[in-house]
């Protein structure tokens, strides 16, 4: 490895561990969750969820854990993956004899990093210090108090449950196996990314873990993010040793999560990504290279794949036209190939007890309540929490009277309850609780609501009176308009000053509160559609489908939708997003849902070559764009907005070629009372 190399690589481990050493440490008073009342034939969830952080943060049958480093284990193919093994251990007397359930994580970020987290974790009074520091820190009603809502991922359990190791979990008796998965960290191999021959490293690590003496056999899963993608994929028809699984900010259908949502390549989060894995995977075993065991054949591999992934990102923001596509570019083009196979999950196969968290603006928010709702368990046996969250802070606003527990607390009821049968009421929760956008956290049965009803609201030239800062000010209105005119929208910058922003950079930018909670700086290059206020709280809920008769210049378009929440003052605050290229538009109906109206409620786009539709200048081309799905709450007074953009920089482009057809002209979009534009919104009661 050159000298250049190992700079970069060591110079990335000094700046995170730096991070982690200011930001870790996670311990906070006990936190109850209240709600409604609970139903008289269960439990009291409240005292339940007191009971569940007392005993998490109580004295734990063990006083320590012991670690084995980097112990070998060998895949059917010869590969050798290294693990980590932490045990829990009485101070002084070696790990526990007996044995014991056993979690997972399989990780591609280097089980060195989640060391380093570990072992600022251990820091004596460096958890008060830092905890005391969150606590003080009061930004409300500032420009910045999205920087604070980062921060309380802190107090929400996060570090230990995604970043690092729960030792108070351990020490309540579990063994941790954590796994550099092939390609990445001290593993030997090629980074398979989340391919076939990922998944079945994940069984057989799961198959190895239950059969070392020190374990009983009973395996869960734990961590985030990509280790939550692989929890869920281990899941489908599940090993017999895997219990359970406790996913935080998992994705399910990554093609419309990050890759290219709507036809558009991710521009802000792929490329942090794709560089963050590449670095960590290059930096080498030190101990090794101290004491002659240095393992040639891993730096082999590294050399001969620095860059996994770089080469697809290269061809879609660089090939000019679809006539001699690359290899790379043409698998993700194809619903077919197994790079797509390998980032589509079939939650419709999750087979185990399951508890997700999600965040409604996290980069997988696409994926959140839709894996729920297909996986086929009772809702005993599955779990959905969404907090207000992005995907740099999950778990922000637990811990605290009237929200969830923090994500350490939940993980540990849920795998007390499925591998160590313990009746801890952990089954009666929810399932479903979520922060419901303008309102607070609610409890609910299903999702989307059984009461919200989809309903059209078309879209109307004429002025809302709610702003005069858009590009233009038209209405939402319940009934068709009686007249027609073509807006004009072009494709701008602006939008580097918006929410989508803040999602797409894993909310990096989300400090910054005049673009990530408010749009009008985005909307002076949007046209805008609003509602008149609302006189009673009115709750959406559910997908949303936005459907636009558009015309254009060029042989293509990239159409950028947004759902928001406009307050008296004027604040125009995201509550979803979807977009759409237009060459895309072609509709798969046997994965699509339509209201009883006939209209579409969640379009599925297949995003291929195949299925590709000419543009035809000039011509009216109809769109249906699909929105994230989300539960939010108007409030009296405050109107529903709909924000249209020609462009999405820099969270998303269309992919080259597409982009190159767009020629940036502006677009149009046709109000034809013959052909009317709406968006399909579920809602508890009508808009005005």
């Amino acid at each position: 490895m050159s000298r250049t190399i190992r700079s970069r690589a060591l110079s990335g481990v000094v700046v995170r561990s730096a991070v982690v050493a200011l930001v870790v440490a996670v311990t906070i008073v006990a936190a109850w969750w209240t709600s409604t009342p609970p139903r008289p034939e269960t439990p009291d969830l409240t005292a339940l969820a007191q009971q569940w952080t007392a005993l998490h943060d109580g004295p734990q049958p063990y006083s320590d854990v012991d670690i084995t480093w980097d112990v070998p284990i060998t895949m059917s193919d010869g590969v050798v993956l290294k693990a980590n093994v932490y045990r829990p251990s009485h101070t002084g007397q070696g790990p526990a004899t007996e044995p014991l359930p056993t979690i997972v994580n399989l990780t591609p970020y280097t089980k060195l990093l989640t060391n380093l987290v570990d072992s600022a974790l251990a820091v004596p009074g460096l958890q008060p210090t830092v905890m005391d520091l969150v606590g003080r820190i009061n930004l409300s009603g500032t420009e910045f108090s999205g920087f604070e809502d980062l921060l309380h991922a802190l107090d929400g359990g996060t570090v230990q449950t995604v970043l690092g190791i729960d030792r108070k979990l351990l020490r309540g008796g579990y063994n941790l196996v954590v796994v550099d998965v092939r390609g990445t960290g001290f593993s030997q191999g090629g980074w398979d990314t989340l391919g076939a021959r990922e998944q079945l490293d994940t069984r057989e690590v799961i198959d190895w873990a239950a059969a070392q003496p020190w374990s009983n056999g009973e395996i869960a899963m734990s961590g985030g993010s990509y280790a939550g993608i692989n929890q869920l994929r281990a899941a489908e028809n599940a090993p017999a040793p895997l219990k359970a699984i406790f996913p935080v900010e998992p994705g399910s259908d990554l093609m419309r999560d990050v890759v290219a949502p709507g036809g558009g390549i991710g521009t802000t989060f792929l490329p942090l990504w794709l560089s963050n894995v590449n670095q960590m995977k290059l930096i080498p075993d030190v101990a090794s290279m101290l004491n002659g065991t240095f393992d040639w054949k891993w730096f082999d591999e590294r050399l001969r794949d620095p860059n996994t992934n770089f080469d697809l990102l290269a061809q879609a923001l660089l090939t000019p036209s679809l006539e001699d596509v690359p290899p790379a570019l043409a698998d993700a083009l194809d619903e077919g190939s197994p790079f797509r196979r390998g980032i589509l999950g079939s939650p419709q196969q999750v087979s185990v007890p399951t508890f997700v968290y999600g965040g409604w603006h996290d980069i997988f928010a696409n994926s959140a309540t839709k894996l729920y709702d297909a996986m086929p368990l009772p809702e005993t046996q599955k779990k959905l929490v969404i907090g207000n969250t992005y995907h740099a802070n999950p778990g922000a606003g637990t811990g605290s009277p009237g929200a969830p527990p923090r994500l350490d607390v939940l993980q540990r009821a849920w795998f007390d309850k499925w591998l160590k049968d313990i009746e801890n009421g952990v089954d009666d929760y929810g399932p479903i609780v979520v922060w419901e956008q303008g309102g607070d956290w609610v409890t609910l049965p299903e999702f989307p609501r059984s009461d919200a009803v989809h309903r059209r609201v078309y879209l109307s030239a004429d002025p809302s009176g709610s702003t005069s800062d858009s590009l233009h000010d038209g209405s939402l209105v319940q009934h068709r308009p009686s007249d027609a005119e073509n807006l004009t929208v072009a494709p701008g910058l602006t939008t580097i000053c918006s929410r989508d922003t803040a999602q797409g950079s894993a909310g990096l930018t989300a400090f910054l509160d005049m673009c990530a909670k408010d749009s009008r700086i985005a909307e002076t290059n949007a046209l805008t559609f609003t509602t008149a206020p609302v006189t009673t709280p009115t709750v959406v809920s559910g997908p949303i489908s936005v459907h636009l008769n558009t015309i254009h210049d060029a042989t293509d378009g990239y159409w950028t939708v947004t759902v928001n929440d406009v307050s008296p003052d004027g604040t125009s605050t995201v509550l979803t997003t979807g977009q759409l290229t237009t060459s895309m538009r072609a509709v798969d109906e046997s994965q699509s849902t339509r209201s009883p109206s006939g209209d579409y409620t969640a379009p599925y786009n297949p995003i291929t070559l195949d299925s590709m539709l000419p543009v035809t200048p000039g011509t009216p081309t109809p769109l249906d764009i699909a929105v994230i799905p989300t539960q939010a709450v108007l409030k009296p007074g405050h109107r529903l907005r709909l924000d249209i953009y020609a462009a999405n920089s820099p969270k998303g482009v269309p992919f080259r070629p597409m982009l190159n057809n767009t020629e940036l002209k502006p677009q149009y979009l046709a109000l034809d009372p013959d052909n009317p534009s709406y968006i399909n919104l579920p809602s508890t009661v009508p808009l005005p």
